[in-house]
């Protein structure tokens, strides 16, 4: 054996120790299944999946990048004594309707990665479950630093994933056969994934936490999201745009393109991309001649809607100025952080008393302070908080917000001495 080697201060270097092969994964261990297209494809899948015994571990492919929608694109179910299904919910309407299959695997537990990620997609289709388990959510609650799918299956299941596809167009029609092999593997050891994973929470003493957060997850699955005020003003480049006038270009050029693009189903930043649009806003006149200057609109995709951009600028610069957008929209919420110290200075303090309370509380339990309390919720409550600020109205406030039991449990008591400091 060779002599260790020695650092600077005489003392032995650790040796870089190889890791193990970690196996990988490369295809089902029953095979690819066939993709359901037909109705007596689906039957089939929904007579099995019945059949079976034990969670079901859901996944759902889209588009996103690609189309304009957020809609699934192949559906990927697994469960003990059924197998593993494909089905492909486009062959089924737009958008599909597969409450049968809902209604055969209602009482069991849906095993999900993300599933806050694909519960939107799954309700458009019916599919909505009844009790879940989140596995990335379990993840965060165990601390762990990286939880996406494959890390997980590694750390605690010593296989690799391999995600090469996780960013592909699976709008494509006929969808590929590796694609459909990745697709696969995406449930091939969820369910394990999520027992392991059970038994650390249990270990951890936090298995009703999960629950809680679960049920969350559960009670909003259904629910469409609110609609955003003005969402052209996250258009990227807003910076660049200094007069009201300017404001109304970005608005007009921002929903012609939204226009557009769910016409063709394509995602808007494939018809026009943001720079674009604020570049156009900004110009000293914008109209024809700005238009062709603007790399963005000379792009062929851009140039075939030409007639559509100039007829926005035209509306835009007719815009009398009492009807033109605000520079800045009322908001019932809190201004960004950064603007408190100015604005309300006991406001900033009590935030920075309560985030260092809440960063220390959450080193203690092993766990992101953001899972610990909503960043937006502590916002909320820092900037105006209830008064009196006992710990009977804070926890109030923070349950109006949606804070779970078990969060309000760990941080009250912290936050009425924060807020009242």
């Amino acid at each position: 054996m060779s002599d260790p080697e020695i650092d600077t201060a005489g003392e032995p270097l650790e040796q870089d120790v190889p890791e193990p092969d970690v196996p990988v994964l490369t295809a089902p261990r029953d095979g690819l299944p066939v993709v359901d297209e037909t109705g007596d494809e689906l039957a089939r899948t929904i007579a099995a999946l019945a059949g079976g015994h034990g969670p079901v571990a859901v996944d759902a492919e889209r588009a996103h990048g690609f189309r304009y929608s957020q809609r699934a694109y192949l559906l990927q179910l697994r469960r003990a004594g059924a197998g593993t299904h494909l089905i492909d919910p486009v062959a089924y309407g737009q958008p599909a309707d597969l409450g049968t299959l809902r209604d055969a695997i209602a009482d069991a537990e849906w095993v999900i990665h993300a599933a806050n990620q694909d519960l939107p997609c799954l309700a458009e289709v019916n599919l909505v479950p009844r009790t879940l388990f989140d596995t990335e959510l379990a993840a965060r609650l165990l601390n762990y630093p990286r939880v996406a799918l494959g890390t997980m299956l590694e750390e605690l299941l010593g296989v690799r994933l391999l995600k090469e596809h996780s960013a592909a167009d699976w709008s494509t029609r006929p969808i590929p056969h590796d694609w459909l092999n990745y697709a696969a593997l995406d449930v091939e050891l969820l369910v394990e994934l999520r027992d392991a994973l059970t038994a650390r929470l249990a270990e951890a003493g936090k298995d009703e936490w999960a629950r809680q957060e679960f049920a969350a997850l559960v009670a909003g699955a259904g629910t469409r999201p609110p609609v955003r005020e003005d969402p052209w003003r996250r258009t990227s480049g807003m910076h660049k745009v200094r007069t009201r006038r300017q404001l109304a270009y970005v608005a007009e050029l921002w929903s012609t393109r939204d226009e557009i693009a769910r016409e063709q189903d394509r995602a808007p930043g494939r018809v026009l991309a943001d720079v674009a649009i604020t570049e156009l806003a900004t110009a000293a006149d914008p109209g024809a001649a700005a238009l062709r200057r603007v790399p963005g609109f000379t792009r062929r995709q851009a140039r075939r809607f030409d007639a559509e951009w100039l007829a926005a600028l035209r509306r835009a610069a007719r815009l009398p100025e009492s009807q033109l957008p605000p520079m800045h929209r009322p908001s019932e919420g809190p201004p960004p952080p950064r603007m408190w110290q100015s604005k309300d200075p006991a406001a900033a303090a009590r935030l920075a008393a309560a985030r260092e309370a809440l960063a220390q509380r959450a080193a203690e339990v092993e766990l992101p302070a953001e899972n610990l309390l909503t960043p937006d919720y502590l916002r909320r409550l820092a900037w105006r908080p209830p008064v009196p600020a006992t710990a009977a109205s804070i926890d109030a406030t923070l349950e109006g917000f949606g804070a779970r039991a078990w969060q309000r449990e760990l941080t009250v008591p912290l936050l009425v001495d924060a807020l009242a400091g």
